[in-house]
């Protein structure tokens, strides 16, 4: 299968992903300092830099969005316009799902086909063999012209648009926020010159498990001793100011041990049994 593709972006992702023949157009084309690297970028993939967008959107019929989380939602309310009746539309870029709708109701209102699209892991050094998840009503053809295109490794999530992402964003929250926590463990154990021995230590009390399992372990031991926990934590908190290391993410983990032991709920046996115990209003209010 041929297909006519162009890509709005053309950053990290958009050149790791590109093939030669296909178009592109990035709006630092146009700014004089940022001209000459586009230029050079367009060369290096051998795409076809186009200098306007509406040339570069003229013929295509899938377009890979790949612009920075901001620009999202604007690119495709600037840019649905031009579209050719029944073009794809792949929002391949992080943000909400809700602004995943935002941008849907956009494209389909011009005549597009939008598809909501996860990248699901760093594009380097995997490019097009990284893995994709897809979603919304035209999930399936957005898949199907996905593989066309060389992507190896693209799954549906689900017929509902923002499905992909929300998976994406909530996974986030453990991927991302495990990086922070441990820059905050890893500066405040340099700072204290124990580094190996918190290292060491962690080595050997991490037990393999599945991330079910350990999500109903930790909730246990929040439910049981949540209280206790977050006052232990307020002594981390002054350890780590005392080092000279802002304990921001150990102040969220404060109260996140506060908030769910004040509910004095004793934890019932399984994780989703754990779950809905803790599915009520007054910890959403305090989260």
């Amino acid at each position: 299968m041929t297909l006519d593709a162009t890509f709005i972006g053309f950053g990290e992702a958009g050149r790791a992903f590109a093939w030669p023949g296909a178009r592109a157009f990035d709006r630092k084309t146009d700014l004089l300092a940022e001209r000459g690297a586009m230029l050079a970028a367009y060369a290096e993939a051998g795409v076809h830099g186009e200098e306007d967008v509406a040339t570069a959107l003229a013929k295509a019929e899938i377009v890979l969005c790949l612009v920075t989380a901001d620009q999202a939602v604007v690119a495709a309310r600037d840019y649905a316009p031009m579209l050719r009746p029944g073009a794809l539309w792949l929002d391949m870029n992080s943000v909400a799902p809700a602004s995943k709708a935002e941008a849907a109701t956009t494209i389909e209102a011009a005549g597009g086909r939008y598809a909501d699209v996860a990248v699901m892991a760093p594009v380097l050094p995997q490019r097009r063999n990284v893995p994709l998840l897809v979603s919304g009503p035209h999930a399936a053809d957005a898949a199907e012209a996905l593989q066309a295109l060389g992507f190896a490794h693209v799954s549906i999530a689900g017929d509902a648009t923002g499905q992909a992402s929300a998976i994406k964003m909530v996974r986030s929250v453990m991927v991302k926020g495990l990086e922070a926590l441990s820059a905050e463990c890893a500066l405040a154990a340099a700072q204290a010159g124990v580094l190996d021995a918190v290292t060491a230590s962690l080595d050997a009390s991490w037990k393999p498990q599945s991330w079910a399992e350990r999500f109903d372990y930790n909730l246990d031991r929040m439910m049981a001793h949540g209280l206790r926990r977050a006052a232990e934590m307020e002594e981390v908190a002054a350890t780590l100011a005392d080092l000279g290391v802002d304990p921001v993410m150990t102040r969220g983990t404060i109260q996140r041990q506060r908030d769910i032991g004040t509910l004095r709920i004793a934890p019932p046996d399984g994780l989703q049994a754990k779950l809905a115990a803790l599915d009520i209003p007054q910890l959403k209010r305090s989260a």
